[in-house]
């Protein structure tokens, strides 16, 4: 542990990120009390996981930044929760429109816009897909795939880690780490794709299901957690951040990665209660459903 040769203004700092962390633990705590009591039980699960995911990240931070050599450990435990959470977006995008049966009988004359980021956004000729079964299906495999392989992943870095085939900063052609870190990298953006197609398609819909801003703060983690981390850790790997005694620049860049999170995700907690704690209507129904309504109505 690095806190014992902190000075004042170190350990005061140390405190106030532990509290922010113990914040947002408790924020969620309430928040999952409030929904496991008001939201439909077919919801629970995909949306305890969503929120989840700014708290968990907060703290395997707060233990990375109190504990140096467990870094390694806690950045993977949060990029396979989070792996997981893109899944989980998915699949409470799909159960907002009520289902997949629902979803399929609201969208069955249209067709999915696949020229969208993070794989196709610049691809504008690439035809529409019918929404079909099938296609569903193979939207979740695409985020599932991440879910199931990054743990695997993981195993296989905490292995080679072990007999000293793999060295997180090392980024050399011969090291295992810059091989595994491009396919986790090939495999993450073919997760995102099912998400910004599934969300172009029912962005409309969902309006009244405050989805833009539930998009807007999935997409937040996601930049932070991954993009920011990246542009840090390669900047320390360059000594652009200065080493600074007992640290080297990696560490530096290690430390300044998880404090920036701590305070990122605790007020992406906080805004994260606001927007999924409001109370709103159902969707309309489908005009088929409305039809069948009145159609029983009128059966003696």
């Amino acid at each position: 542990s690095l806190s014992a040769g902190l000075d004042l203004p170190g350990r005061f700092l140390f405190a106030v990120l532990t509290l922010m962390t113990l914040i947002a633990n408790l924020v969620f705590i309430d928040e999952a009390v409030y929904i496991y009591r008001k939201i439909p039980s077919s919801k629970i699960s995909v949306i305890i996981w969503i929120n989840a995911a700014a708290p968990v990240i907060a703290t395997t931070s707060c233990i990375g930044m109190w504990i140096p050599r467990s870094t390694m450990f806690t950045d993977f435990t949060a990029a396979v929760f989070f792996a997981i959470v893109i899944h989980k977006f998915l699949l409470m995008m799909i159960k907002e429109c009520g289902g997949q049966k629902l979803l399929l009988r609201r969208f069955e004359n249209g067709r999915f816009k696949i020229s969208t980021g993070p794989c196709c956004c610049c691809c504008l000729c690439l035809p529409r897909v019918r929404i079909t079964r099938r296609t569903l299906f193979w939207l979740k495999l695409g985020t599932f795939q991440f879910a199931f392989l990054r743990p695997v992943l993981m195993f296989l870095s905490i292995v080679l880690w072990t007999n000293g085939n793999y060295t997180l900063y090392n980024l050399s052609p011969k090291g295992a780490a810059i091989w595994i870190n491009c396919f986790v990298g090939v495999l993450t953006i073919i997760a995102l794709w099912p998400v910004g197609i599934m969300f172009q398609q029912v962005r409309t819909l969902l309006i009244c299901k405050k989805i833009i801003p539930k998009f807007a703060l999935y997409q937040f983690i996601l930049i932070l957690n991954h993009l920011q981390a990246a542009i840090i850790n390669i900047l320390a790997m360059q000594r652009i951040i200065p080493c600074a005694p007992p640290l080297s620049s990696t560490a530096r860049g290690a430390y300044m990665t998880q404090q920036l999170l701590i305070m990122e995700m605790f007020l992406i907690t906080v805004m994260s209660r606001v927007v999924y704690r409001r109370r709103y209507d159902d969707l309309e129904p489908p005009q088929w459903m409305a039809e069948e309504a009145a159609d029983n109505k009128q059966t003696p």
